[in-house]
């Protein structure tokens, strides 16, 4: 690293205990949602496989809840996996999916979070889907570190579709006719079977990588949110990065549609 590299990252390190110094702890985010973008362009970027780029976005993880844990956010969402991403040629579908099982078994042995899954079970490999019960399994006792929603297999009309049917199976074994069930639907009793049930909605959703849309992100959940789209990619996010995002939240005045 040359001396101008070296002189830049102090000046990013120093204004970031600057920002960091003026957050105010009351204004931070209950829930915060992120839609980890760009580790293919990273990695075509600096030169890299695509795998190489999808390991260091999961690299970046752990350094993230922490800041996160740190500002006293509560509940994370990671979005890992998409329901559009099995599309993708396997060549690079496999080595993807081998890096979210061992980003899981991390999460999942650290000791600081509470993992839970949110996304279709029923279209994952069995592997996955037994990885991503034992973390929830071994996790299941930590009441005071975050809860880390991984989003795998995860998309936002699937969570709808979901809900609703399980709102009608749930009927159906009550005995209640489709008169009696439409007579009762609301907002939120199809919130009681979204695969958030009992958390708090997204405060804010970060998006990385420039990109401006939600790809179908907790569209159910999201109807109030704060986003904060931001250039760099996921692999390269910084922690300045996210406290501006923070300070950039604690500025907005929620309306919530008042």
């Amino acid at each position: 690293m040359n001396l101008r590299d070296r002189l830049r990252g102090l000046l990013v390190r120093l204004y970031a205990r600057r920002v960091e110094g003026h957050l105010d702890h009351a204004q931070v985010p209950n829930h915060i949602g992120v839609i980890m973008d760009g580790n293919r362009r990273w990695a075509k970027a600096a030169g890299s496989t695509t795998a190489q780029g999808h390991q260091a976005g999961a690299d970046k993880i752990e350094e993230f809840l922490g800041w996160c844990s740190e500002t006293d956010v509560k509940v994370v969402t990671l979005w890992l996996l998409s329901t559009d991403n099995f599309d993708r040629p396997q060549d690079e579908l496999g080595p993807l999916l081998g890096i979210i099982e061992d980003t899981v078994r991390s999460l999942g042995s650290d000791g600081r979070w509470r993992v839970h899954h949110v996304g279709a079970t029923d279209i994952l490999p069995s592997g996955m889907r037994n990885v991503l019960k034992e973390a929830e399994e071994a996790t299941a006792h930590v009441v005071d570190g975050i809860v880390v929603n991984v989003a795998i297999g995860y998309g936002g009309r699937q969570e709808i579709a979901d809900a609703v049917r399980s709102m009608l199976l749930d009927a159906a074994d009550k005995g209640q006719s489709l008169d009696e069930v439409a007579d009762k639907v609301d907002v939120d009793l199809i919130g009681k079977h979204l695969y958030t049930r009992a958390q708090p909605d997204p405060d804010l959703v970060i998006r990385t990588s420039g990109e401006q849309r939600l790809s179908g992100f907790m569209l159910w959940q999201t109807a109030h949110s704060e986003y904060y789209f931001c250039d760099v990619f996921w692999p390269a996010f910084r922690k300045v990065d996210f406290l501006r995002a923070l300070r950039d939240y604690a500025a907005r005045n929620r309306r919530f549609g008042g």
